[in-house]
């Protein structure tokens, strides 16, 4: 092997590295031995070959070969593969060049053992590792296996004949070109499993399938296909998980007396006879793949994409709601995942509620629009016609990545067997259940969330009680319909109580969320951004639309900010009544003022966005529920919310109800009236009371408030 060819066309494949937008994670390094290693690894792209090696070098400062199907080195593309470490599998003296690197410690090896790509990620049948490829089907090579443990045998074996039998010890060190025993006897021989996990999955035509066809000549057919599929994955900014296991230490599986004996025997060899001990090696061998198989697939990074076409797979009806499907995944990732032992992609660690709301992160949109394109469904209005046989049916092995991109996903998951069970045991969950559970989860999500921040945050003379700052639920008489009622800046649920109870009376179930960073203590606040607001209000309507059929979210001050948020992006909100919300900084009147001159004076100070926290007094109408110190960084982030809502109102079409306070010293009315005027609804009213308060809805006179948005939603029954 040409080490400068290596270090040099290393240099070109650093720059493909460079150019590829691909999100390169590693993960298990640790487990990385020193010593002799052959890699095993899942193949689905020619990225593994030209990219892993590169990767697993600058973690290991060793050169790293790969074995490579002999059909592709054909023509100029088999020179650069030869350049880049990569030795055909049909190569004459292929295993002798591979135990001489691995006992001089010259080079750790890249080995597949499916055999080839594994386009379809089918490697699994009747519950055993059956290899799914263009030539049929076949068990697991046992290769890498058999490698390691010749490897180790010669290791062994140059050991004891060294003192031995000086003659045939002479002999291997020529057969494998070794000028010192040092090296050789002082390392061991490792198999360490690596699984590679690429999201999100997506194949067309790229300037990189483009440029190959122009620039290698004798480009194999079948490539351009592969490097179609693999250049979109480069140039799209995918995600490539490369996880590392736990390695093998192969002198383990070296301690048979029948392997002892041909170790030490005095008997010549020929690296190409048959040892005595041929079948206890075979079986050994056997043991071993079972174990870094059962390790590389284990190690897949599981995504939505995994967890949204498992779930469509095993859902047992043709003709599925999609928001039922939205609910099945949610409660698959936040209530299962982390049971199964399955290692998750990072964005399965955050909150998971956009999946029951607007889907702002498009994981429902994006997966539905490729299974639409290839005809595994297809949509009338909110249900999902499901075509079962694109998960069953036999397509072109060459051309299923493009073809069928949603059964190769279902397929890369089906090895974690934990994961299928729960998976399929959510998909057979009655659609009733399945909405009763997540509520509950939701609602005891939400109360161990404050009580952890109220332990956290508490200040011993200034934080309220600890029922002011808890979330609560009002039961009502029917589940036709419910309201997600939100509180205002620098307060706590009971701001909105009277209502809330007001709207109990009349029949309807109401949920009143705790805004994160209230209800706790200033410091908590200061510590939020409005992001966080906006997931707290998404979760009460998640709560409230999985308890009632239909769903009206309404608000006080920037709590009616918020319900107009949700009402914007969530289309299936049946009504939304604001109460005195402001549209800007300036509708705040005299309120906020001290804060923005703080905040303006810090940042002509230090002239960080946000660098540091600061508070100015607050005096409240109602100093039993809200805060008496006001964080000015929760200012900007109540600008950022006014910011955002505005170019959203005109997307409210359902129902609206604006009410507002004539003398309100808080809120301008021309900010309600302007909300009002970009709110983009049909059928919408403009209510003005004549009070001078800004909290209308506690205290006198806020029955009749209660009352107009007790009729409001009345007439949405």
């Amino acid at each position: 092997m040409n080490r400068f060819a290596y270090r040099t066309t290393g240099l070109a494949i650093k720059t493909l590295a460079g150019l590829s937008k691909a999100n390169i994670h590693i993960h298990g390094k640790e487990n990385i031995p020193e010593g002799s290693v052959i890699f095993v690894v899942n193949h689905f792209t020619r990225i593994e070959t030209l990219l892993l090696p590169y990767h697993i070098y600058q973690l290991t400062h060793i050169p790293v070969w790969s074995l490579a199907d002999y059909s592709l080195f054909e023509g100029s593309i088999g020179v650069f593969l030869e350049k880049i470490g990569a030795v055909s599998t049909k190569h004459p003296h292929r295993d002798l060049l591979i135990i001489k690197s691995l006992l001089a410690g010259d080079a750790g090896w890249i080995i597949f053992p499916e055999g080839s790509m594994i386009k379809n990620k089918k490697i699994i049948e009747k519950g055993r590792f059956m290899i799914s490829s263009a030539g049929g089907k076949h068990p697991p090579h046992t290769g890498a296996a058999t490698l390691a443990l010749r490897a180790e045998f010669y290791r062994q074996r140059l050991q004891r004949m060294r003192l031995e039998a000086p003659e045939e010890a002479k002999r291997l060190m020529e057969l494998f070109q070794i000028d010192s025993l040092e090296t050789v006897l002082k390392s061991n021989t490792y198999i360490v499993p690596v699984n590679i996990t690429y999201y999100p999955l997506r194949a067309h035509e790229n300037v990189l399938s483009n440029l190959f066809v122009h620039i290698v000549e004798d480009i194999p057919e079948r490539m351009i296909e592969e490097i179609m599929t693999e250049g979109t994955m480069l140039l799209s900014g995918v995600d490539v998980d490369i996880r590392f296991g736990a390695s093998t230490e192969i002198k383990e599986f070296m301690k048979s007396s029948a392997i002892a004996q041909d170790v030490a025997s005095k008997q010549s060899f020929s690296f190409d006879d048959l040892l005595p001990s041929k079948r206890m090696l075979r079986n050994v061998a056997l043991k071993i793949m079972e174990r870094y198989m059962s390790a590389i697939y284990s190690m897949t990074t599981v995504n939505h994409d995994h967890i949204f076409a498992s779930m469509l797979k095993l859902i047992p009806f043709k003709n599925i709601d999609e928001h039922d499907l939205r609910r099945r995944v949610f409660l698959a990732i936040t209530h299962s995942l982390e049971k199964t032992g399955a290692y998750l992609h990072n964005e399965l660690h955050l909150d998971q509620i956009h999946l029951l709301t607007d889907d702002r992160l498009n994981k429902f949109k994006d997966f539905i629009r490729t299974a639409e394109e290839k005809g595994v469904v297809k949509k009338k209005n909110h249900t999902l016609v499901k075509d079962t046989s694109k998960f069953i049916s036999a397509f072109d092995f060459h051309r299923i990545r493009i073809d069928n991109p949603i059964a190769v996903i279902a397929n890369e998951v089906e090895p974690l067997t934990e994961l299928q069970r729960r998976i399929r045991r959510l998909a057979w969950l009655p659609g009733f259940w399945l909405k009763k559970r997540i509520a509950g989860y939701l609602i005891k999500k939400a109360l161990d969330e404050f009580e952890q921040d109220y332990q956290t945050f508490f200040i011993d003379g200034e934080s309220k009680k600890k029922d002011i700052g808890k979330p609560f639920l009002i039961k009502g008489t029917s589940r036709n319909i419910g309201v997600v009622l939100v509180h205002g800046y620098m307060a706590a649920p009971p701001e909105v109580k009277e209502l809330a109870s007001y709207l109990g009376r009349r029949g309807l179930w109401v949920y009143v969320p705790r805004l994160k960073g209230h209800g706790t203590s200033p410091e908590d606040l200061a510590a939020r951004t409005y992001m966080d607001w906006v997931a707290s209000v998404d979760a009460g309507y998640a709560i409230i639309s999985n308890i009632c059929k239909r769903v009206v979210v309404g608000g006080f001050s920037v709590g009616a900010g918020l319900a107009l948020d949700l009402a914007a992006r969530v289309k299936d909100v049946k009504g939304v009544f604001a109460v005195c919300p402001p549209m800007r900084l300036q509708d705040f009147s005299s309120k906020f003022v001290p804060a923005v001159d703080v905040w303006n004076r810090l940042m002509e100070k230090v002239r960080l966005d946000g660098a540091k926290k600061e508070f100015v007094e607050n005096i409240p109408e109602n100093p039993h529920i809200n805060y008496l110190r006001n964080p000015v960084s929760g200012v900007l982030e109540l600008g950022r919310l006014m910011e955002s809502l505005e170019t959203k109102l005109p997307d409210i079409r359902m129902p609206a109800l604006v009410v507002q306070s004539l003398g309100d010293p808080v809120v301008k009315p021309t900010g309600s009236r302007r909300a009002f005027k970009l709110i983009g609804s049909d059928d919408k009213a403009y209510i003005l009371f004549n009070f001078d308060c800004h909290g209308i809805l506690l205290g006198d006179g806020a029955e009749r408030v209660h009352r107009a948005i007790g009729d409001f939603i009345g007439r949405l029954n």
